[in-house]
């Protein structure tokens, strides 16, 4: 791997490590049920958004605990019929509260990039 590449990499690493929560409480936030892991990561490559666990579905499980452990998600185990129990998440509300924040800063934070980027590039 040439020197780019490895920087690239690791910036990709970075900006994912700050955007998977994120991404995590938005579509726990749309949906109508709790899901459990394997759902998301579907719910995640059907909008075309895998790239942020960089291939790592395990990578999710973590970052759910984490969220949970901060009183954003609940979860419950269930039976399953075709396998071990499974974990379903479901967002809290103070999980909504906490996202509609972070997606304002997320906001504010993507459009103050793309004022330096377009005055860098333009």
């Amino acid at each position: 791997m040439d020197d780019s590449a490895g920087q690239l990499k690791k910036f990709q690493k970075e900006l994912s490590s700050g955007t998977v929560s994120l991404v995590l409480l938005a579509v726990l936030g749309q949906s109508r049920q709790a899901l459990y892991g394997y759902q998301i990561a579907k719910r995640l490559e059907e909008l075309g958004e895998a790239g942020v666990l960089a291939g790592k579905q395990s990578a999710l499980y973590p970052v759910l605990r984490n969220l949970e452990g901060n009183g954003l998600l609940d979860s419950e185990v269930e039976p399953s019929v075709s396998g071990p129990p499974r974990r379903y998440y479901r967002i809290t509300k103070l999980g909504r509260e906490v996202l509609r924040e972070w997606v304002a800063a997320w906001e504010a934070t993507r459009d103050s990039v793309d004022k330096v980027l377009q005055g860098e590039w333009r």
